[in-house]
């Protein structure tokens, strides 16, 4: 099974403060999803747009130490993407950021699933060109909406584009953060309920250190969070995502709670150290 990733890849400044910052490194959901999904033996490929400049060989270095390919025309010549995350005391990460998206033409050929979301799915020009090649994918199609709420421009216009990646889509994965900000006035479980029916096979939501809950054909389903100890949450929803879909790819929809609980333990792994730093299979199978 091959996966396409679509979307940004950028370089994290991580801080613990406003001005100090911590270290530099590769980043992006869509990114981390496409090294998460390497790394759980599930063949990536990333579609992305960044720069030919140190920070972008960062980016390529990374990449290619995880196998994961890179499709011609991602490396440009302009500057990278740049994301600041602040650490909070309890290890969660605000963002900041000094971002394009304008990626090449956009080809889903030869793919069995094709992923997109965050930035890449938000930010224009390249939104645009994202939802355009998902309608018109013969692939499977997954998406997390992976709020950053600095770039989502109006909230009515943001939920109207998310509608429709959902309504593209047979997988979708949001946080309840995500759910909060896409539909303030909404229950969870209400929004869990109307992306099923716009015709996804599953959709999960998690909740951080109180697990995930997914809708599919079968019913709901609940999944407690693994216990761990949190370095910092950077990457913990996009190691989730990795994980979710490497389950799907393997066993099918068919049992939600296996491939849900499998997804939240790359996820306990991924918080446990420091940065985006999904688990290997072998880590699972320990």
């Amino acid at each position: 099974m091959s996966v396409l990733v679509i979307g940004e890849a950028v370089v994290d400044v991580v801080r613990t403060s406003a001005v100090e910052p911590v270290e530099t490194h590769p980043g992006g959901s869509p990114l981390n999803v496409a090294v998460g999904l390497q790394r759980l033996g599930v063949a990536a490929t990333l579609h992305s747009s960044f720069g030919d400049d140190e920070h972008g060989k960062l980016i390529a270095a990374h990449l290619a130490r995880s196998g994961v390919t890179v499709t011609p025309g991602s490396i440009r010549a302009w500057p990278t993407s740049v994301a600041e995350a602040t650490l909070g005391p309890d290890g969660a990460a605000s963002y900041r950021f000094d971002i394009e998206w304008n990626p090449a033409p956009i080809s889903t050929s030869g793919f069995d699933l094709v992923h997109t979301g965050s930035i890449g799915a938000a930010l224009e020009p390249g939104a645009a060109r994202v939802e355009q090649a998902l309608a018109a994918t013969e692939a499977m199609v997954s998406f997390d909406p992976n709020v950053r709420q600095a770039l989502m421009g109006d909230r009515d216009v943001a939920r109207a584009r998310v509608e429709r990646i959902v309504a593209l889509s047979d997988i979708v994965k949001a946080s309840d953060e995500d759910v909060a900000w896409l539909y303030p006035d909404a229950a969870v479980a209400e929004v869990l309920a109307r992306w099923h029916t716009l015709g996804p096979r599953l959709v999960v939501v998690t909740r951080g250190g109180d697990g995930a809950d997914a809708v599919s054909a079968g019913g709901e389903v609940h999944v407690d969070a693994p216990a761990t100890t949190v370095a910092d949450t950077i990457g913990a929803g996009d190691s989730f995502m990795a994980g979710l879909l490497a389950a799907v790819l393997e066993h099918g929809v068919d049992d939600v709670e296996a491939a849900v609980r499998f997804a939240a333990r790359c996820a306990a792994i991924t918080v446990s150290r420091p940065g985006a730093d999904p688990p290997a299979r072998a880590e699972l199978i320990e």
